[in-house]
């Protein structure tokens, strides 16, 4: 597995996939292809699809620095992932020299085919949660030590990092009002319901309002182009802070406790990566969403001092119960039903933590065994429900009066 580096990217909404990878993609070609005079770039599949609604072509405009030309290509099946782009590399009379086929496998990591240099080497031997544990116990070890054995004491300064820019995405969001860009006419409800926190006659129904909000205001953020933290995604970039942030604001944790909560919450979206799929595209809104509960239950046990098989119980727990979640934005934007899932896995979240809490001795079900299970009913989806706006709500969206 990679370092935990590669899975919490710091950068500009609103789609890992469509918007950070192509970015990624983009900039190799500038600094490989200096000299080109004209570029070709052919967006297939999911890019196709929905880029225009996610921003894709916009960042692509932006950053490709010779004269250049966007081809949306929604025909071509035959690919080695539903996030493929070519960059053509022409001379001035746009005859093709080269061509440089370029893959945004999600969370805005790429690869570039033919080129292994672009793939960050492996840091942690294990690779799925079994591995991981048995280890763990062999040495002693919590999840958050395990991350640092592996990764140096630096990267709990990284996590903090993380935090922080987690902490400021929360805090703007909870400061904006207004219209969410892209025409489906979004109002931004995160200020509104952090406003109503002192309404709420009971704790149950306060915890469920801060929460939401939280989770609100870190994916209108994510929606609106600003700046979020990848966990694992862009698109599910909301549930994580929230439930952390508001865990950080009740019972007053610290950020070096806070940052040891990523280090294990990085480690199942890890485990998920490894041996599954973190892309909408590739495997449904379980992969995002599903895999940010389960990272955020995760967070929230290693917090709350559990043993591994409760933070695996609060993992699987999580994962589980989003099983066939499909991926189908309206208009291809991370807006409907994006924004809401995010307040929706925050919650699940922390009801996962409280099942692992007394349930843990009556799991029957492994983490590996619910990823696996994922990636396969990712792959069983039809097309039209992996972030391609074809089907599902995308298709059967009606704009109330």
């Amino acid at each position: 597995m990679q370092s935990l580096r590669m899975l919490y990217k710091i950068g500009k909404g609103p789609s890992s996939s469509h918007t950070m990878g192509p970015q990624y993609a983009a900039e190799y070609i500038n600094d490989n292809y200096p000299d080109a005079e004209f570029i070709k770039v052919i967006l297939y599949g999911s890019l196709a699809l929905t880029g225009e609604g996610h921003g894709t072509d916009k960042v692509l405009n932006s950053t490709i620095k010779a004269p250049h030309r966007l081809i949306l290509d929604t025909t071509t099946k035959d690919l080695p992932h539903p996030n493929t782009l070519d960059f053509i590399i022409c001379d001035k009379n746009e005859n093709e020299l080269k061509k440089v086929r370029a893959m945004s496998i999600g969370g805005g990591e790429i690869r570039i085919e033919g080129v292994p240099a672009v793939t960050a080497p492996e840091v942690y031997p294990q690779k799925n949660f079994e591995e991981v544990k048995d280890y763990c116990l062999m040495h002693h070890l919590r999840l958050s030590d395990y991350v640092a054995s592996y990764e140096g004491e630096g990267i709990m300064l990284f996590l903090k990092t993380v935090w922080e820019q987690m902490k400021t995405t929360v805090r703007e969001g909870l400061n904006v009002e207004g219209i969410l860009p892209g025409g489906l006419e979004v109002e931004r409800k995160a200020k509104y319901l952090y406003a109503q926190r002192h309404m709420d006659e009971t704790p149950e129904t306060r915890e469920n309002r801060l929460v939401c909000a939280y989770a609100y205001a870190a994916s209108e953020q994510n929606a609106g182009g600003g700046t979020i933290t990848t966990a694992p995604t862009c698109g599910a970039s909301g549930v994580l802070p929230a439930v952390l942030f508001y865990m950080q604001e009740k019972k007053g944790f610290t950020d070096f406790e806070i940052a040891k909560a990523l280090a294990a919450a990085g480690i199942i979206g890890n485990i998920v990566k490894q041996n599954a799929s973190i892309s909408g595209a590739e495997a449904g809104c379980q992969a995002e969403i599903g895999t940010a509960c389960s990272m955020a239950a995760a967070a929230l046990a290693e917090l709350h001092f559990m043993d591994l098989d409760q933070i695996e119980y609060a993992a699987e727990n999580a994962m589980e119960h989003y099983l066939g979640l499909t991926c189908d934005p309206v208009c291809g934007l991370v807006q409907i039903p994006c924004i809401e899932r995010n307040a929706v896995a925050a919650m699940r979240a922390i009801n996962a933590l409280s099942l692992a809490n007394f349930l843990t001795s009556t799991r029957k079900v492994k983490f590996d065994t619910v990823v696996h299970t994922m990636y396969e009913t990712g792959k069983d989806l039809k097309n039209k429900y992996r972030e391609t706006s074809e089907g599902g709500l995308a298709a059967n969206y009606e704009a109330l009066d």
